[in-house]
């Protein structure tokens, strides 16, 4: 009776599905790999219970997308109470919590939640690889969970399901987007290359300074690929202009202007008008509820 609970409330809050195996690690390069895929790397977005609603709306009207059932659960290895409810669009998944207690330290602090096909070999694999484990490996009501910290203070969730989750492959991959310094970029970014088995696509030394608010000068930015999806390393001195360093995730988007227009009729405010940079036009948009997210389209075919 008790697994039959858990897979109900894993169909109910994740619409999870029964029977469908995640893939086994692999152990290319020395190291196992455990990443699943990018629709299952969720960005961790806390709001106050009252503006929960109103930002998931708000998000499906801009994105499209799907949402899981709400519940009240709780996810942390001591007592609290959160709303949650997953929403899955076709630029990148969310997981959403509005607690109605204190929030446990250092949960709030986790930027990303990444599945993973086996916790245990994962928190191996990034002790390994230099990370820190900041939360002990714990079960929540639909698997088990850790919190794990790498150079630069990058704090990220590793989760696993008892029951495998199947959701639709995304339409574009989005970017996790970490601002680190220039003492740790380089020990982050070795570090996470070799737990993600992923690559570095490009380490520009001198990139436009208008990325992160500062049009007349330059700052490092560094792209990482993997099976996790895509990271941005975005290399600076920490003085940067209110909201750059806010945002948690980039988003791709084939029609920016339009995305933009379904954004502010859903409640959500531009806080930095589209500019060009990089092969893309990008403005960054404040959400209800305060989340922040960048949001891009390419500018060639």
């Amino acid at each position: 009776m008790q697994m039959i609970a858990i897979l109900t409330l894993a169909t109910i809050l994740f619409g999870t599905s029964a029977g469908v195996s995640m893939a086994q690690p692999g152990t290319a390069g020395g190291t196992p790999a455990v990443a699943v895929g990018p629709q299952y790397d969720t960005t961790h977005v806390y709001v106050a219970p009252g503006d929960f609603d109103p930002f998931v709306a708000s998000l499906v009207a801009t994105f499209g997308g799907t949402t899981s059932k709400q519940g009240v659960f709780t996810v942390t290895p001591t007592p609290s109470s959160t709303m949650s409810q997953l929403v899955l669009t076709p630029v990148g998944t969310l997981s959403v919590f509005g607690f109605k207690t204190p929030i446990p330290y250092p949960f709030g602090l986790e930027r990303t939640g990444y599945l993973v096909s086996d916790l245990d070999v994962a928190v191996r694999a990034a002790r390994a690889a230099g990370a820190d484990v900041i939360v002990a490996p714990f079960n929540d009501p639909i698997g088990r969970d850790v919190v794990i910290q790498w150079p630069g203070g990058v704090n990220m969730q590793l989760y696993w399901h008892t029951t495998a989750p199947r959701y639709a492959p995304l339409q574009t991959v989005p970017e996790n987007r970490v601002y680190v310094s220039s003492e740790r970029a380089d020990a982050f970014i070795r570090n996470f290359v070799v737990f993600s088995h992923g690559k570095v696509l490009r380490d520009l030394a001198a990139a436009p300074g208008v990325e992160i608010g500062r049009p007349t000068e330059t700052y490092r930015r560094v792209r990482i690929e993997s099976a996790f999806g895509k990271v941005v390393v975005l290399v600076t001195d920490g003085h940067l202009p209110y909201p750059y360093g806010r945002e948690l995730t980039g988003y791709e988007v084939a029609d920016l202007d339009a995305i933009l227009a379904k954004a502010r009729a859903a409640g959500a405010s531009v806080l930095v008008e589209p500019y060009v940079s990089d092969d893309r036009r990008a403005a960054l948009v404040q959400f209800p509820g305060g989340y922040i997210a960048e949001i891009h389209a390419a500018t060639h075919p």
